[in-house]
């Protein structure tokens, strides 16, 4: 009876802890959010890595993405996106091709206007390990989604401390597959051209590309 009532304890304990641990991280990812929306806009320049040891798929590449409300312009492999607020406009300069595609109400589409805010809901938190990045002190919060037929196993958020801005995003998938994008600079509050968001389709049509519309 007394082991028992010890086991119990523990349990309990171990609970409250673990309750209080995912209390502390949805507050810290608060805090991100806030800060993200207060900005008029958002310049990220980041690396990109993809990993499946099983698949021997090893890649890195570089992008940029500019971002005002919802509205985007996406820089990634040679190719650019950009979201007007009511189309998306995938530009492949390499094909000469533009395909246009209504927005996505997909809840579960990760777009560059969600880049920073998609954790805010969907996911179960957990307080994770604090490393030291070069006198940065960088936080990490472990989200799981709740759809548990979700490909995704997990994502590991690495917060600065100081600029509750995000550093690192490394999200595992269930096929062993390991996506990680470090910021490398994250700048807010930019003058911006105010055509940065409009698609001039004459323009691409006097350089001869080819428009798709789906």
């Amino acid at each position: 009876m007394k082991n028992s009532l010890i086991l119990v304890l523990m349990m309990c304990a171990y609970v409250s802890s673990y309750a209080q641990e995912a209390t502390k991280a949805k507050a810290l990812l608060d805090e991100v959010y806030t800060k993200v929306k207060g900005y008029d806009n958002i310049e990220v320049n980041f690396k990109y890595s993809l990993e499946n040891k099983e698949a021997n798929i090893d890649q890195e590449t570089r992008g940029d993405v500019t971002m005002a409300g919802d509205k985007y312009l996406f820089n990634y492999l040679g190719s650019q996106q950009l979201f007007d607020g009511k189309k998306v406009y995938t530009i492949v300069p390499e094909n000469e091709e533009i395909t246009i595609d209504d927005k996505s109400e997909e809840e579960n589409t990760i777009t560059p206007s969600k880049m920073l805010t998609f954790y805010k809901t969907g996911h179960n938190y957990a307080w994770d390990i604090l490393q030291n990045v070069q006198g940065r002190k960088i936080q990490y919060v472990k989200l799981t989604p709740i759809d548990t037929h979700s490909e995704i196993a997990s994502i590991l958020l690495g917060i600065d401390a100081e600029t509750k801005h995000i550093y690192k995003l490394i999200e595992t998938g269930k096929n062993g597959t390991k996506t990680t994008i470090t910021v490398n600079s994250f700048k807010t509050n930019q003058p911006l051209s105010k055509t940065l968001f409009t698609f001039d389709e004459a323009k691409y049509k006097d350089e001869g590309y080819y428009i798709i519309r789906n």
